[in-house]
């Protein structure tokens, strides 16, 4: 993404999110009135030239929609699942245009961080303002590009957030985007601010997926890669329980967006992103045991 502008990506995740506000209330699987708001002019303007029926015409966007609607709800799940555990702290790493500080009323008595590029941030408090809407997140402002993550727990306790305290990280539609070097450091970034009990939920695209795409995940790469935000890392479901482990994690579960659906809506739903084995959503904890160890 340029340094001046919001990144394209995350303008187009929001705008799925927010046209899933179409979908009839009964297999709506998660509600984002603001995330049309967050939209390129481009964007917005097709979202004002159409009606719902004619968006559902184009070729993809349903596809899209519910592909969000699902990636969306097992998060919010793992949100919801924590603080009801307990939890009081949430970072949202890459946290672009997620607003799950302003609509999930699970978080009403945790404390959200949300660490994002300047460009992007910038974009989200200026569109949330003209909205008369004042999110209570922290905002750290970070630039992935010039800034050493290990700096990133320190910047995190600066915005107040409590190492000692168990934090849910939410690494949402970010790692398909960094190097094998960057995916490294920001884990082990997120390893120094979480103590036992924290927890990491994250999305990831099958390595052997992105090596043999289907026809949908080309035409998708070819998208992101168009403005400037290719797909660059995958992960292989296989590896990545070693992975995690080496690094203080147990992974605790794994699920391919396509299982999800199948679980979460009704067959003639489920069945738009029936291919999308390709991304999946993992969640690790750091093991109690950790804590035993560095006694």
């Amino acid at each position: 993404m340029r340094d001046d502008t919001p990144s394209r990506t995350a303008q187009w995740v929001a705008a799925a999110r927010g046209l899933g506000m179409l979908l009839p209330s009964h297999v709506r699987l998660a509600e984002d009135p603001y995330g049309v708001a967050f939209s390129s002019p481009r964007i917005a303007k097709l979202l004002d030239d159409r009606s719902p029926r004619a968006l559902a015409s184009i070729p993809g966007l349903k596809t899209w929609i519910v592909y969000m609607q699902v990636r969306t709800r097992v998060l919010d799940d793992a949100v919801r699942a924590f603080v009801a555990g307990g939890g009081r702290q949430i970072v949202l790493l890459g946290a672009g245009f997620d607003c799950r500080a302003l609509r999930l009323p699970d978080l009403a008595n945790a404390q959200v961080f949300e660490v994002d590029h300047p460009a992007t941030q910038g974009h989200k408090l200026a569109t949330l303002e003209k909205l008369g809407v004042m999110s209570p997140a922290q905002y750290v402002t970070w630039d992935f590009e010039t800034r050493p993550l290990d700096e990133l727990p320190e910047a995190l306790a600066d915005a107040g957030h409590d190492p000692t305290v168990p934090t849910l990280t939410i690494w949402e539609g970010v790692t398909m985007y960094l190097t094998e070097a960057a995916i490294d450091a920001s884990i082990r970034a997120i390893t120094d601010y979480s103590p036992p009990g924290s927890q990491l939920a994250m999305t990831y695209f099958a390595k052997n997926r992105l090596r043999k795409p289907s026809l949908a995940t080309r035409i998708v790469q070819a998208a992101v890669a168009r403005v400037g935000e290719p797909w660059t890392w995958g992960w292989s479901p296989d590896e990545l329980p070693d992975y995690l482990e080496e690094r203080g994690w147990e992974l605790m579960r794994d699920i391919a967006a396509a299982d999800a659906a199948r679980a979460l809506l009704p067959a003639n739903l489920a069945s738009a992103i029936k291919a999308a084995t390709d991304s999946r959503v993992a969640l690790a904890v750091v093991p109690e045991s950790i804590a035993i160890a560095q006694r």
